[in-house]
């Protein structure tokens, strides 16, 4: 069951999971200088399809791969707003591995291990589907698309409405 733990969004509101209790959520690890990075508009499709149906969408900036998030909170939201029209919160810029992981990932990643049962996230996008009693459903790598999801997400919500 997903823990109550603070979260701080780019603009310094902070927030707690808890903000988002009887919400099946996508949890993501993000990057804007990814090969991944088009996934923001498949994400924000995902979030205007289903965010009417209790579904919210939480997006952590991460730096850890590649060097590929180096801008600060304000460049951030200017890149998401500007060039993928994103909607959903996005968060401070968050280690997802290491000693500095935080307590958010470190849940997941143990709720949700990787293949061969690794914790560590491997890549920028990786993806945790949270249902509504805050279960954590599954995890997707990088390459796992946000349409290749969406069923998944339309289930959630659906058996757990």
């Amino acid at each position: 069951m997903l823990p109550n733990i603070e979260l701080k969004r780019l603009d310094g509101k902070i927030e707690q999971t808890h903000d988002y209790s009887g919400k099946v959520l996508l949890i993501v690890n993000v990057a804007s200088h990814c090969g991944f990075t088009s996934q923001y508009a498949g994400l924000q499709k995902l979030y205007t399809q289903f965010h009417a149906d209790g579904f919210e969408l939480l997006g952590f900036p991460c730096n850890q791969f590649g060097a590929q998030e180096p801008g600060n909170a304000q460049e951030i939201q200017k890149f998401c707003s500007a060039r993928y029209e994103v909607g959903f919160p996005l968060f401070e810029k968050t280690d997802v591995n290491g000693s500095g992981a935080h307590p958010l990932f470190e849940f997941l990643k143990q709720a949700a291990p990787g293949i061969l049962g690794t914790e560590a996230i491997k890549w920028n996008f990786t993806k945790f589907l949270v249902d509504r009693k805050g279960l954590v459903i599954r995890r997707y790598g990088s390459a796992d698309t946000p349409a290749s999801i969406a069923n998944h997400i339309q289930e959630a919500l659906s058996n757990s409405s």
